[in-house]
């Protein structure tokens, strides 16, 4: 596989996945929307989100980033030299171990719910007996989409592995109906029991959407496909899995530990610090995943194949596209969340019990998480690029440093915010991008002396001129959001959005930008196809 071949598969892999994202965090948006109206920034959603914690922890620890990150690599690395046996035979074993292992784990936390609210998770909700006994109820329903969400992750990795992208990435959609109909059908008889309830639906339709691709690949390898049942301990590629797995675990478990901290500080501050620290995590999260997850779930299988044949050349210029071209989407959606953080909140969510002062507590905590994106998009494709090499250790190492300042960061941040007569909890937002962006700093320059460079002066000429037209886009959305501040919140973001979006495209055609002649060139390949049809 070419330099230019492997860039533009994972340019057309990655359109395809940022259209199956850009759907689910359409869907995700409406789910907030809608939770918004239901529930506001309540106490009672302070504690579904703290309990939500639990489940998406064990979820991420057993079979989500630990998995993912070792086993995509591994398995990808057996299909590529056809051994294809191998492949199958490592992915039926972890199958098992995952259900097995994430079931005692669920099993286990429902019985020391009350103990691990109490001591870990939720302090502060001690002192409200009816919030606390909630937290704990809601805690138990979800646990069932742990297991759920553990092979329908394993279901991911396998899907992509063999480039199956569109599939997997519709999953956060069915995820997000789930809720939508917790929230819509069971809510209103049930409350806040409904929207618990609705995540163990969309767990489940997660992973039932993922059945029909994975029955057609199973139909083709059935022969291949043999000890159902066996965890395959005695397996060499099944124990370097495990092994693999451990740094990343440690990993995981040390970023997971930052959000249990969030939480349980913010439990003692302001009611409504909790939901509205999840709300602008979210929406930070939503043009996150639009801009980098969709490069990085594309370019993770290509990575992986060039490296288990040795092609670090190759390795080294798709990383350097694939950076470059997050950068060009990652600069101005930070600016412009930043600008428009209060309209942008008022127009989404305030409507039914989400009032003003929701809005305020949740546009402080979108100002701080805003300006972490490039650091969270940037980090996002490095940690491929570390994991198809089949090292866990040195993101690992990297990130316990970086979530162990960002702890520290949370402590301080929070007490500076509070001395200033300011919502403490935007000290964690802000500790949470200052440590990211440190950590993808240190990913960074490793990598870059690991591959011998990663052509810094390509990625330097893409970011400058996307700074330059970002800083122009900010001026005129300020402009217009000060001389059209007697609009209503939805003309003025939508107009922002209109009028970012058009400076922003038009300073870097001035600037001669060549990812856009690119675009634009291929749209119009695109349409007179369509028209000699």
């Amino acid at each position: 596989m070419t330099e230019t071949n492997a860039n533009q598969q994972i340019a057309r892999a990655a359109g395809t996945v940022m259209i199956a994202i850009v759907l689910g965090q359409i869907t995700g948006l409406a789910r907030s929307i809608i939770v918004a109206g239901t529930f506001g920034a309540s106490p009672e959603l302070d504690a579904f989100t703290a309990a939500n914690r639990v489940s998406e922890t064990l979820f991420l620890l057993v079979a989500g980033g630990a998995l993912g990150s070792a086993f995509i690599p591994t398995f990808t690395g057996l299909l590529a030299k056809d051994e294809k046996d191998s492949a199958w035979r490592l992915a039926s074993s972890l199958a098992n171990a995952v259900t097995l292992t994430l079931s005692l784990l669920a099993l286990l936390f429902a019985f020391f719910a009350p103990q691990v609210v109490r001591y870990a998770l939720a302090p502060g909700f001690s002192e409200k007996p009816e919030l606390f006994a909630l937290t704990v109820s809601l805690l138990r329903i979800q646990l069932v989409s742990a297991v759920l969400f553990g092979l329908g992750g394993l279901m991911v990795g396998i899907l992509n592995a063999h480039k199956i992208f569109l599939v997997p990435a519709l999953t956060p959609a069915m995820y997000q109906l789930g809720i939508i109909f917790g929230a819509l059908v069971l809510s209103p008889s049930m409350g806040i029991y409904g929207l618990a309830w609705g995540v163990v639906i969309g767990s489940g339709f997660y992973l039932l959407v993922q059945f029909p691709t994975l029955l057609k690949l199973v139909a083709q390898h059935a022969t291949r496909i043999t000890h159902f049942f066996s965890l395959g301990l005695q397996d060499s590629n099944t124990r370097q899995v495990f092994l693999l797995m451990g740094p990343r675990l440690v990993g995981v478990a040390v970023v997971q530990l930052n959000f249990w901290v969030n939480i349980r500080l913010a439990s003692d501050m302001v009611e409504g610090s909790v939901a509205s620290l999840g709300y602008g995590f979210s929406l930070m999260i939503m043009a996150q995943a639009a801009i980098a997850q969709s490069v990085a779930i594309a370019a993770m299988p290509t990575f992986s194949a060039q490296h288990a044949l040795g092609q670090n050349d190759a390795m080294r210029a798709s990383l350097a596209s694939s950076l470059r071209g997050i950068l060009f989407m990652a600069i101005p959606a930070s600016v412009g969340l930043i600008l428009l953080r209060v309209p942008l909140v008022s127009f989404l969510f305030q409507r039914g019990k989400f009032d003003e002062h929701d809005v305020q507590l949740t546009a402080w905590a979108l100002l701080w998480y805003a300006a972490g994106i490039v650091g969270h998009s940037v980090m996002e494709i490095l940690t491929r690029a570390f994991y198809a090499q089949h090292d866990t250790k040195t993101p690992v190492i990297i990130g316990t440093i970086a979530m162990g300042l960002n702890v520290v960061f949370s402590i301080a941040f929070a007490k500076v915010f509070t001395s200033l007569g300011w919502f403490p909890h935007g000290g964690l937002a802000l500790a949470n991008s200052l440590a990211t962006a440190l950590e993808a700093t240190a990913l960074f320059i490793v990598m870059r002396k690991r591959l011998n460079g990663i052509e810094g002066g390509h990625i330097l000429r893409g970011a400058i001129p996307s700074t330059m037209a970002a800083l122009v886009m900010g001026l005129c959305i300020y402009g217009w959001l000060y001389f059209g501040s007697n609009f209503s919140a939805w003309i003025l973001t939508l107009a922002s959005v209109v009028i970012g979006g058009g400076v922003y495209v038009a300073a870097l055609f001035v600037l001669r930008v060549p990812e856009l002649t690119y675009i634009a060139s291929g749209v119009l390949r695109r349409l007179t196809s369509l028209r000699g049809r």
